[in-house]
């Protein structure tokens, strides 16, 4: 690959887990050479550490100020980014300076995405204890990527959302990462009739991709059993909040369906006749998402200017450095970011 388009840019994630072992797997491989250049970030000292005690091929290390400038005929590279003492790192085990080096290289990523050094950020896991430990308010990647970038456009936080998906299942989250005690009353209809339809523009942005102009159908899930049963079940938050916002969907144009009830939402009929759901907390959306795609469902960002994808599984520091975490979401994600960026080209 003379020209490789686009530049991926891979995070390490959290240096003590498997993001650097799988990074470092995956940039070589012919799937992933096709899709990009692959540009790993993170601790040079920590790849270099992680390749000698996994017998892993390492690729040249470039710093921040030449990744303006493709080397010719480079096949992928790391950028030397998140301060660290490799050799202090003990593999399935993080620390406060594993969290600083994973949300610093975070950051650059972002900031390499926005300045347009790189064409999509790839991320590996975090340790989000380990981001806490650090003195770090952000509870993971996606309240970062709002904030970052709605700081470099000189505004507050922007209004993004979580989708993930795979063949088999795509969900978007109306909350993410909050007590499940707090999801009530951070329910809104506005919020929630905005979230309905940025998961319609994703999808019909993949189904335009593969060919397909048909209108995607949505599935919105109540929040209570059985939908809540008529106030039975609830406190009207499905006549209150999630039937107004999916009557605006409708009225919108969009093809919605819904409240379901959430223990028959994700069976084998419904899925066959939904095509993205927006669940109204993470564990709605990502217990059916992972029990039926663990191994090659995707974390994508929606609402950004950048495009961002992510592994869908954490840190599994049990398997860290063993060579036995499976590639398949990392090569995932970074499909899924070249077919993203070629969609804006």
């Amino acid at each position: 690959m003379n020209e490789p388009c686009p530049k991926l840019a891979i995070t390490m994630g959290d240096a003590g887990g498997v993001g650097p072992e799988l990074a470092l797997r995956v940039w070589q491989r012919e799937e992933v050479r096709e899709a990009g250049l692959p540009i790993l970030m993170g601790s040079a000292d920590l790849f270099a550490r992680v390749a000698k005690e996994n017998s892993l091929d390492l690729p040249e290390t470039i710093t921040w100020s030449q990744l303006a400038e493709i080397p010719p005929g480079s096949d992928g590279f790391i950028v030397d980014v998140g301060q660290l003492d490799a050799a202090a790192v003990k593999p399935g085990s993080y620390s406060d300076d594993t969290g600083k080096a994973s949300y610093e290289t975070m950051c650059a990523a972002i900031d390499a995405a926005l300045d347009g050094r790189v064409d999509a950020v790839v991320t590996g896991p975090i340790q989000k204890e380990a981001w806490m430990q650090a003195g770090i308010t952000f509870p993971g990647h996606t309240e970062l990527l709002a904030d970052r970038v709605g700081k470099a456009q000189g505004s507050a936080p922007i209004d993004v959302r979580m989708m993930l998906a795979s063949e088999t299942i795509a969900c978007v989250l109306e909350t993410i990462h909050v007590p499940l005690a707090d999801v009530p009353g951070l329910l809104n209809t506005e919020s929630l009739a905005k979230t309905i339809e940025m998961a319609g523009l994703a999808m019909q942005r993949r189904n335009r991709r593969r060919g397909s102009l048909l209108p995607p159908r949505i599935g919105v899930c109540g929040l209570n059993p059985h939908a809540g049963e008529h106030g039975m079940f609830s406190h009207l938050e499905e006549e209150n909040i999630v039937i107004p916002a999916i009557e605006i969907a409708r009225k919108n144009g969009w093809d919605v369906h819904g409240p379901l009830p959430p223990d028959t939402a994700f069976t084998p009929a419904m899925r066959d006749r939904i095509d993205v759901y927006v669940c109204l907390y993470h564990d709605q959306g990502l217990i059916p998402l992972k029990a039926l795609s663990f191994d090659d469902a995707v974390n994508v960002t929606l609402g950004l200017p950048i495009v961002r994808t992510s592994v869908d599984h954490g840190t599994a520091m049990d398997l860290a450095w063993k060579g036995v975490a499976s590639e398949k979401s990392m090569i995932a994600a970074i499909r899924l970011a070249s077919e993203l960026v070629e969609s804006t080209l």
